[in-house]
């Protein structure tokens, strides 16, 4: 069993996702529009060419998305997606990127008494990260 975020955008996950390829060095595998659907649908007219199905490999990771079509769009609430990373530099590498133009930062960069580098903040796209370059044991 895997377990992976599926984060929802409304209508920037194309733009997220390539964002965030080229940040943590992912690969998309699959990026679908409403409109490529052969099942077809009830979809409004403006979500057409926005996302309804995106899936980014890093290393063994999944990272999966879509744009909600409205009403349905919710901003992401009571999760967080969380990076683990080896080095401070990394994670201040990650954190920098991630978090250039930032919705919120709740906890900037630093080290904490777990970790070497953490930080806890919201992206441009509404998505929440946490960046974690844990103490040696």
């Amino acid at each position: 069993m895997k377990i992976n975020a599926y984060l929802n955008f409304d209508g920037t996950c194309e733009q997220a996702f390539n964002f965030y390829a080229g940040v943590l060095g992912g690969k998309i595998e699959a990026m679908i529009r409403y409109d490529e659907m052969p099942e077809g649908g009830d979809w409004p007219k403006e979500s057409a060419k926005n996302i309804m199905h995106t899936m980014m490999r890093i290393g063994d990771n999944v990272l999966m998305g879509s744009d909600a079509p409205q009403p349905y769009f919710k901003k992401a609430q009571g999760m967080t997606v969380a990076i683990n990373v080896d080095t401070p530099e990394e994670a201040e590498r990650i954190f920098a990127a991630l978090s250039n133009d930032a919705e919120s930062v709740m906890m900037p960069l630093g080290e904490t008494s777990w970790a070497q580098r953490f930080s806890m903040f919201t992206d441009k796209y509404g998505t929440p990260w946490i960046v974690n370059c844990p103490k040696p044991m």
